[in-house]
């Protein structure tokens, strides 16, 4: 997985954290647990704010 599978890493987390809820995380917090995912292998400096809110937004959508 690379940053810009948003929606993959959406799931992902979804599945790996059912008890947190997506609208209250730190971007900080996401952006470990995203790099901790199996399977993810990008660059930590590609991420950015925008692709973390992406990753934030599709996540709140997959919770609801």
């Amino acid at each position: 997985m690379k940053w810009t599978d948003v929606q993959q890493i959406a799931e992902e987390l979804y599945d790996k954290f059912p008890e947190i809820d997506p609208k209250t995380i730190r971007f900080t917090d996401l952006y470990n647990w995203v790099m901790e995912l199996e399977g993810f292998n990008d660059d930590p400096k590609h991420c950015g704010e925008k692709i973390l809110e992406g990753i934030q937004q599709a996540w709140i959508n997959e919770a609801d």
